[in-house]
């Protein structure tokens, strides 16, 4: 079996990194997969680039620039809507004609089209297509946030000035994602059950095939390593106790970095003596903009995408807090509690379905800063930490390891395959 996994990045983002982890465990598997991505950045002999050239960079402006237009020029919701106008035919690249499976992941921001999609589907081979997050189910939004015209028919979008019309942006798109599916088959794939559940109510693709599956994680890579040398390979503090804050960019209010900031101030006011033994470690880009910000000592990292120094950062921190007010299936918790880290994180999305409370974590009420502070005071001065650890490195090992994943997707292919077959 030959699969070609789509993903507009290689290693950017969530998506580009659960793709990448996908492919290497199929080839573990035996399957033979390849993953095709706008702009190759390693070496790796199972990555392929598009053909270059100046199409590329102008797919990626010109869906910009008719967004940017549709936002009567503002930049406030730019890179929360995609509308897919612009992107290449992958159609006649001998990767995808070589392929048996061809598998989508993130493929937004001018890596393939509407009709490039299309196009796919109307090639004859089978199609899965991992939801990252909810864009695949709505027309052009990635998280509805409260927003539930997705179920019927997009419209009157939130994103959109004023709130939209009955006839928006996000009504043509939807019509167009609608004749896009128009007598064709697509096998969904969720990376978590709260994802899947949203994606069945979708008015577009509700009546697909839709399968939850997690993303996998090579727990032979991220595992646990010695607390005092990890921290001396990263320039922590070896006498003081580490909470550990990741995202991409921590600016990105979705990540709940001002939910984050009202738990440490809670904390250091409730228990004073943490400002002496306790200091927080932030990853991501921006990460130096908080320095001198909260009541605990900081210790930017800024934005680091070396594997081996990433793990070195988990195995630092006593605890990992992630207040995401919109998420599927982080990578970040998952690698946290590969490390036998345990994770702090609101109930929301998938992150129930990774914590399991007061075993590897603790759950936290929705946009409560106090209760995230309840909880990440327990596990410093109350939990069995070695207990949540264990656990959080069985979890692991339970659910994301890539053997397990791989067999799930092999599932999903055989079952694709075998659809597209008896439709002929």
């Amino acid at each position: 079996m030959r699969v070609l996994i789509v993903n507009s990045s290689e290693n950017t983002g969530g998506a580009a990194v659960a793709a990448h982890r996908l492919k290497d465990a199929l080839n573990k598997s035996g399957v033979k997969a390849k993953m095709l991505v706008r702009e190759k950045v390693s070496d790796q002999l199972t990555v392929v680039a598009l053909p270059k050239g100046w199409l590329l960079r102008w797919n990626f402006l010109w869906e910009r620039w008719c967004i940017f237009w549709r936002l009567h020029f503002s930049r406030k919701h730019l890179f929360e809507i995609d509308i897919a106008n612009a992107g290449s035919d992958i159609t006649s690249l001998p990767e995808f004609k070589e392929a048996d499976i061809i598998h989508l992941h993130w493929i937004n921001q001018g890596m393939l089209s509407l009709k490039n999609i299309q196009a796919i589907l109307s090639s004859g081979k089978p199609v899965v297509w991992t939801m990252h997050d909810l864009w695949p189910a709505t027309a052009i939004c990635h998280y509805a946030r409260g927003c539930t015209s997705f179920t019927d028919k997009c419209h009157h979008c939130p994103l959109l000035p004023g709130g939209g019309s009955s006839n928006d942006l996000s009504a043509k798109v939807w019509k167009r994602k609608k004749e896009m599916l128009k007598n064709h088959s697509i096998h969904f794939v969720t990376c978590s059950k709260w994802l899947g559940n949203e994606a069945k109510k979708s008015g577009l693709i509700g009546k697909q095939s839709i399968n939850t599956i997690p993303n996998p994680i090579d727990n032979h890579v991220f595992k646990p390593q010695d607390k005092k040398k990890s921290r001396e390979n990263c320039g922590l503090p070896t006498d003081k106790r580490i909470i550990l804050f990741v995202s991409q960019r921590v600016t990105d209010r979705r990540k709940g970095m001002d939910y984050f900031i009202q738990a440490i101030e809670t904390l250091a006011q409730e228990h004073p003596k943490m400002k002496e033994n306790v200091g927080i470690a932030i990853l991501g880009g921006h990460s130096e903009e908080f320095v001198g910000t909260l009541p605990l000592p900081i210790f930017p990292l800024g934005y680091v995408n070396d594997e081996r120094k990433i793990i070195d950062i988990y195995n630092s921190a006593d605890m990992f807090v992630l207040p995401s007010l919109e998420d599927n299936l982080p990578n970040t918790i998952m690698e946290a509690l590969a490390c036998g880290v345990p994770c702090v994180g609101f109930k929301v999305g998938g992150i129930p379905e990774m914590i399991d409370h007061k075993q590897n974590g603790y759950i936290a009420e929705y946009q409560n800063a106090k209760d995230l502070a309840k909880g990440m005071e327990w596990i410093l001065n109350e939990a069995d930490w070695q207990s949540l650890s264990n656990h959080a490195v069985k979890k692991v090992a339970t659910c994301y390891s890539q053997q397990n994943v791989a067999i799930k997707y092999v599932e999903v292919y055989q079952e694709a395959m075998a659809t597209k077959e008896f439709n002929l």
